[in-house]
């Protein structure tokens, strides 16, 4: 398991990037049983780190779990990621057999679990 925010793992991921080890890096997390990303949509995320974010997202489609918190819907990830097509494939990736949980940030009441899917959300594809 490795918990961290999407900065953060932009961050790590230029790095690996500049210095020829991004596959290795991207291997890497992709042998993770969970990869729990945090602040999604709390910054506005350039094309490059965009792609860069996209990069470890096939690694888990398949054989492991994403957890991804963020305080905004999914119609409104399009003003994180400059370009709406990454936008709309960032949540397609994601919600591959999702399972949500939706929170009230202002209280402490435990988490409202919402109706498991198996397809995508298609309205995502209306982002702007």
């Amino acid at each position: 398991m490795r918990y961290t925010t999407i900065a953060a793992l932009v961050y790590e991921l230029a790095e690996a990037d500049d210095d020829r080890q991004l596959s290795r890096l991207v291997a890497r997390y992709g042998r993770l049983d969970l990869l729990c990303l945090d602040e999604l949509n709390y910054v506005h995320l350039e094309p490059c780190g965009a792609d860069l974010f996209f990069q470890i997202l096939p690694e888990h489609k398949v054989r492991a779990f994403v957890a991804v918190a963020s305080n905004a819907p999914f119609s409104e990830w399009g003003q994180t990621f400059e370009d709406p097509w990454v936008a709309v494939a960032v949540v397609d990736r994601l919600t591959f057999r999702a399972h949500f949980v939706e929170t009230d940030s202002d209280s402490l009441s435990p988490p409202r679990e919402l109706q498991p899917t198996t397809e995508p959300d298609r309205k995502v594809t209306q982002l702007q």
